[in-house]
């Protein structure tokens, strides 16, 4: 970190690295807690001896998922997964480190180039009669196109402290199969689940919507809503075929 800084002389540092196999995460916490705690804190040290801003990526899943109503970027945390304390723990390490820091959290992310959940939707559609997929999660799908020029606008603009950015909206991980298998024209029969029905070795949060209250008193208009985000995210895959 010290040589890049040194040698490309930035004037901040997005950190999107991060240990995101969140089940994964549960037999191998140690190693989550060295990519997303240890090298966050690594990052945000080197960034504050050279004076540059950090900008540091974290997630919904710092918190329990007992809230009815979006979170604000105050609410304390209580994450119940392995990846969700190793993602908290690097935001206590950024804070500690680096005065001039962002931490910002999102949620459900995807983009063009996966993995991630609407393409693997769509696969399996594609593949299948049916799919079963879980409706008693809660959360705000978030297209990477929107995000980064949100991240971007951030490192500009704001003061340091911690933010929510996602699209805006909610659904459930069925709304957001169906949409985006619907999108498609495909007539596969997606089936809602509950969790229960679908046991995971990480737990995840059942209402994780986080509300970007901060951004708007930056003056800053609301992200598009995540149906708008996917619609424009699917018209951009098929013009790369």
């Amino acid at each position: 970190m010290r040589r890049t800084i040194k040698a490309s002389i930035p004037d901040v540092v997005i950190n999107c690295a991060a240990w995101t196999r969140v089940d994964a995460a549960e037999d191998h916490e140690e190693e989550a807690e060295a990519v997303n705690a240890t090298g966050a804190g690594i990052v945000a040290g080197e960034c504050a001896a050279a004076g540059v801003r950090l900008c540091h990526m974290s997630t919904d899943y710092v918190f329990d998922g007992s809230a009815t109503e979006p979170i604000d970027e105050d609410a304390a945390p209580n994450p119940q997964s392995a990846y969700g304390r190793t993602k908290l723990h690097g935001e206590e390490a950024v804070r500690a480190a680096c005065a001039d820091h962002l931490i910002v959290r999102t949620s459900w992310v995807y983009g063009r180039h996966g993995p991630n959940f609407v393409l693997t939707m769509l696969r399996l559609a594609a593949e299948r009669p049916e799919v079963r997929v879980v409706d008693d999660q809660h959360g705000a799908p978030t297209w990477s196109g929107h995000l980064a020029p949100a991240v971007l606008r951030l490192t500009e603009i704001a003061p340091p402290g911690t933010y929510h950015l996602t699209n805006s909206g909610v659904t459930t991980w069925h709304g957001l199969a169906l949409a985006a298998i619907r999108a498609r024209g495909l007539a596969t029969e997606v089936i809602p689940i509950t969790t229960g029905e679908y046991p995971t070795p990480a737990s995840r949060p059942a209402y994780s919507v986080l509300d970007n209250r901060r951004w708007r008193e930056l003056g800053e208009p609301r992200l598009p809503v995540w149906q708008e985000a996917l619609t424009t995210y699917l018209g951009e895959l098929d013009a790369a075929r």
